[in-house]
């Protein structure tokens, strides 16, 4: 026996060699160690890790455990000295071996979290951070692991945790997970985890995952820990936790997850809330098999009953959903590819011609503007009795109309784009702050069903209107907002007088970029409407329609409602507030009434006609009251503010979006 220990004492002085503990933070340790020592009484000897070895380096040594079985105590010394460890001494761990032989009656436990914490606060006071930075990325996964799940008591005993450090590392043998060896390492866990959770692992064992890992010996394929994580493991129940999970799906299955988000349930969670379906909810969690497989879940055969977990009332409609439909492949999603390529025209169409209406109308609005305040003009402190008047442009239930129909479009846009853009930090903010996407879904639908109302309330009372005057009512006459030809000559002629080629057109009662306004809510309820009904009842919509036309209600409701909220607080905004005739803003749709010469040079045709057949007179009113001129310019200011903040939330998160595509 005792040549056995000093052939094993020999071999480990020569293995050991090399990996002699001489860095300074061992050193340390190794001092503080004897200074514990010496404050404890005990000779101020730390020992070496040869003189461990001289047992423990013998293979199969072993000593009788409590429960009668023999523990395992050999060290393979090779695989000590090549690990992280290799370099620190034995006693810095277990701290309670002063002498060999060791003392009896003495609790063996060895503290992973104390030691760790107590080197990096010794690095951190010796100003070595950074020479010791894989240490502080240890302490950095300790603190993480302190609030998982793991470092909790455990339900029968509360003195102990439901997993420590070394029931997962074997901590002689921990190797970076860069290294070669550490690669394959990954291995190994789903064995080292379903020490534990047995279940699991036989699960995890029959999945294209477990497959890949456990039979293939893939190093690659899933393990546990890519989806669960490290060292913050908690449950998934907690709804970070299973948007989390979903986050780290995408780590190998890019395209999946961008797909995903792009649809309501990645919608929703991308804003952290996890009540939509998440990637595990339709494909499974340790059983997870490839879709051409008959068991998995989402096998066109089983894909309806997975469908109704959340829908109860899933028609086969549902079955053809494309959760990871995208614009960008014409053979797998044509619709889609279509549907896309069409909005995307329709966007750059639309603000290509208008923005480049607006620039130009503002520079030449701006010169004759300059040219006029430059020409001499004459003072006269009597003015004629009808320069003193306004016109009564509207009526008091049309501008109620717009105040309610403004705010309803606003709160469509800030509800709806905080869901649409919800990596914008901002949309996060505000959802959290109203409560939640399901609280903003119903603001949301309140508004739209506020829209809804309004906009048909306007068709049954043109349908009145007309009724009682279509013996005199002209289709293409000056008060109707049906485009006509003369819309096209004025068109025309704006662009000459933008260029100078021309006198600034005259207009009747309507002019033809009102007319576009007036005509777009049309456009709008025919595309956001109807692709906003079809999202709120999926059943219903599944029940006579594809499971596919969610996709594309989902693209054209969201860049529909894009080009609405942009074309209203740019383009709509400069032609009533901000062109230099009307800078800063024009409160005539609050107060009804606009003056008389601003009458004249805006609607020349309409002040001519009304002039020659001598009904001027009865739309002639006296100026707003003091009050109600005030209270209309901050009621404008309050709103065209309002639509300017949502106009630029709407850049930012547009922008966010395009640059995390």
């Amino acid at each position: 026996m005792r040549i056995v220990k000093l052939s094993a004492w020999l071999f480990a002085c020569i293995v050991l060699f090399a990996g002699t503990p001489d860095n300074w933070l061992t050193q340390a340790a190794a001092q503080e160690a004897t200074d514990r020592q010496a404050a404890e009484g005990t000779p101020p000897e730390l020992l070496d890790n040869a003189l461990c070895l001289s047992c423990h380096g013998i293979e199969g040594f072993s000593v009788p455990g409590a429960d009668g079985r023999d523990r395992d105590l050999h060290i393979r010394a090779e695989e000590f000295v090549d690990s992280v460890h290799g370099g620190r001494y034995c006693v810095e761990c277990h701290k309670d071996i002063l002498e060999v032989p060791h003392r009896a009656g003495v609790e063996r436990g060895v503290g992973c979290v104390e030691c760790h914490r107590n080197l990096w606060d010794m690095a951190r006071r010796r100003g070595e951070t950074d020479k010791f930075a894989r240490l502080g990325v240890v302490v950095q996964q300790i603190e993480s692991y302190m609030h998982s799940v793991h470092a909790r008591p455990s339900m029968a005993d509360q003195s102990r945790t439901n997993a420590t450090c070394y029931d997962c590392h074997n901590a002689h043998y921990i190797t970076p997970i860069d290294s070669s060896v550490g690669a394959m390492g990954r291995l190994r866990i789903p064995e080292i985890c379903g020490r534990c959770h047995t279940e699991q692992l036989a699960d995890y064992k029959t999945s294209v995952h477990g497959q890949s890992v456990l039979g293939d010996t893939n190093p690659f394929a899933a393990v546990c820990t890519d989806c669960h994580t490290t060292h913050e493991i908690a449950s998934p129940e907690v709804a970070s936790i299973r948007v989390g999970i979903t986050r780290n799906c995408g780590n190998c299955h890019e395209y999946e997850l961008e797909t995903y988000l792009g649809t309501y349930h990645g919608q929703v969670s991308t804003l952290g809330y996890a009540y939509t379906a998440k990637c595990f909810d339709c494909h499974g969690h340790h059983k997870i098999q490839r879709v051409s497989n008959e068991a998995s879940l989402v096998h066109p055969s089983n894909r309806i009953q997975t469908c109704r977990k959340c829908h109860e009332g899933a028609t086969a409609g549902f079955a053809t959903f494309q959760p990871h439909g995208t614009t960008g492949d014409f053979e797998r999603y044509p619709f889609l590819w279509i549907a896309g390529k069409g909005m995307g025209a329709l966007l750059i169409g639309v603000f290509a011609f208008f923005w480049t209406h607006s620039a130009l109308w503002l520079y030449r609005e701006y010169k004759e503007l300059k040219e006029r305040r430059n020409q001499p003009h004459i003072r006269v402190d009597k003015v004629a009795p009808e320069e003193k008047k306004y016109f009564k442009r509207w009526p008091a239930a049309w501008r109620l109309v717009h105040l309610v129909f403004a705010l309803a479009i606003m709160t469509l846009v800030l509800t709806g784009t905080s869901v649409l853009y919800g990596e914008s930090a901002w949309a996060r903010g505000f959802i959290n702050l109203l409560g939640g996407p399901q609280v903003a879904a119903i603001v949301h639908r309140f508004a739209a069903g506020t829209f809804i109302t309004l906009f048909f309330g306007h068709l049954i009372y043109v349908a009145y209107y007309l009724s009682r005057n279509w013996r005199t009512f002209k289709v293409f006459g000056p008060t109707s907002t049906v485009p006509n030809l003369q819309d096209l000559f004025d068109v025309v002629a704006m662009f000459k007088w933008f260029f100078g080629l021309g006198p600034r057109p005259l207009f009747d009662h309507w002019t033809y970029w009102k007319k576009f306004d007036y005509w777009a809510p049309f456009w709008g309820m025919v595309i956001i409407g109807f692709s906003g009904l079809m999202l709120w009842f999926p059943e219903a919509t599944a029940s006579v329609l594809p499971g596919w036309v969610f996709n594309i209600a989902t693209l054209v409701h969201g860049e529909e409602a894009f080009l609405a909220a942009v074309f209203l607080f740019s383009v709509h905004f400069f032609n009533v507030h901000f062109r230099p005739d009307k800078f800063p803003m024009d409160t005539v749709i609050f107060t009804g009434r606009m003056p008389l010469e601003e009458f004249k040079r805006e609607h020349t045709l309409e002040y001519r006609r009304l002039a020659e057949s001598g009904q001027l007179e009865n739309y002639l009113v006296d100026a707003p009251s003091r009050s109600m001129a005030v209270g209309s310019k901050i009621l404008a200011a309050v709103l065209i503010l309002i639509g300017l903040t949502l106009l630029v939330l709407v850049f930012v998160g547009f922008g966010g979006h395009v640059l995390s595509a």
